[in-house]
């Protein structure tokens, strides 16, 4: 059963821009106490004061950050009913990447989860509830080209969501993976010419994202897909492999000629 959300204490990492400041927005205006933890600590507090939450300025990307964030938040809460790990990083290129752009991906995309998960839990399954809800992306379900660090790191941070949801959800945890494609966002800004080429045309605000969670909110269910699309894309990976390789790598090469 899902969390409901007036009164509730709800967590938003990265929450200071993009999807989380959107998601942030609507928590509230739910009627969620809400915690907005972010690396910048001016625009947390700027969201913060928007609608009235808490800021929990801090980083994620270690197991102290995430302890830290946790306790913050229990204090200033009073409990975490809900946990939206939200922040991510997409650093560029594939094997070539650089070892702290891999570590980095790893540590907050998947380990966050992970850290946050291990110390939430406990409380929630001796209450019976929790709602843990990951921000992945599509690249989790298929890839993304142009950042493997990314594709592989929202693929364990999706593995470790489906694991979570198909471990707890009998004793009261609700999971949800949301995984849209393309959200104009910095993030996207940043993967310049080629991000727009795969993903531009089909880009939607953070908003639209923030919709999407609350319309899947009531049944819990666990793919929340902001672009339905995503859905078809999914299946053709699994049932028709090759060819969803074929054109992921005629793709490939259409971004290589547009770029030169």
């Amino acid at each position: 059963m899902s969390t409901e959300l007036p009164g509730a204490g709800v967590v938003v990492t990265g929450g200071a821009g993009g999807i989380g400041s959107a998601l942030a927005r609507r928590f509230a205006a739910e009627g969620a106490r809400v915690g907005v933890a972010d690396l910048d600590p001016q625009a947390c507090q700027a969201v913060a004061d928007e609608i009235g939450g808490v800021p929990l300025p801090g980083d994620v990307a270690s197991e102290g950050g995430v302890q830290a964030l946790v306790e913050a938040a229990r204090e200033a809460l009073g409990s975490i009913d809900v946990f939206c790990a939200n922040a991510g990083v997409a650093p560029t290129g594939g094997p070539e990447a650089a070892e702290d752009a891999w570590a980095g991906a790893w540590e907050v995309n998947v380990m966050a989860h992970v850290r946050a998960a291990r110390l939430l839990l406990p409380d929630w399954l001796d209450r019976g509830r929790g709602h843990f809800l990951a921000v992945v992306s599509a690249a989790g379900l298929l890839t993304s080209l142009g950042s493997a660090p990314y594709s592989v790191s929202k693929h364990g941070a999706l593995a470790f969501a489906e694991w979570l949801a198909a471990t707890y959800r009998h004793r009261g945890i609700t999971v949800q993976a949301v995984c849209p494609q393309g959200v104009r966002t910095r993030m996207l800004a940043d993967t310049g010419p080629a991000g727009q080429l795969i993903m531009g045309e089909s880009a939607i605000a953070p908003e639209q994202v923030a919709d999407s969670v609350l319309e899947a909110w009531p049944d819990g269910r666990f793919l929340v897909l902001p672009h339905p699309e995503v859905a078809d894309y999914y299946a053709a990976r699994a049932t028709q492999n090759e060819r969803w390789l074929g054109g992921m790598n005629k793709l490939q090469r259409k971004i290589e000629d547009a770029l030169g």
